[in-house]
């Protein structure tokens, strides 16, 4: 079972997996601190001075913080977007890749030339009969 385990582990798309895991927190982590600490300011100042995260709507004792809920929507879209373009790219490289290199059409075998004689032959044949009426 151990060994099964290891030819698991060691295959590239587990690696590449783990890597990608990785990468995407560090890059979730830019991502929230760009919206966070650039555009949603930027935003709030374009509002009129409003601190977006602190937007709240109070209902009895109980607090619905909406703002923190568009951040998080900000941050989703960000990322969305930015896989989207990442994907798409990939994707144009690997049909460049994939693009089949046209070959010529291989030479007729014996038994396909022998049939084009007799084909031909024929033809002669309803010619030259056509051509005796």
């Amino acid at each position: 079972m151990w060994e099964e385990f290891k030819k698991f582990a060691i295959k590239g798309n587990v690696l590449d997996l783990a890597v990608a895991v990785i990468i995407g927190g560090a890059f979730n982590k830019i991502v929230t601190s760009l919206v966070n600490d650039l555009l949603m300011p930027t935003f709030g100042i374009v509002l009129g001075g409003l601190k977006i995260s602190t937007l709240a709507y109070q209902v009895g004792e109980a607090t619905i913080n909406y703002g923190n809920f568009l951040q998080s929507i900000v941050d989703f879209f960000i990322i969305s977007m930015s896989i989207f373009l990442f994907v798409r790219l990939i994707n144009k490289f690997r049909k460049k890749d994939e693009e089949p290199v046209e070959t010529a059409p291989p030479a007729p075998s014996n038994e396909e030339k022998l049939l084009a004689e007799i084909r031909d032959l024929l033809k002669e044949g309803r010619q030259e009969v056509s051509a005796a009426d």
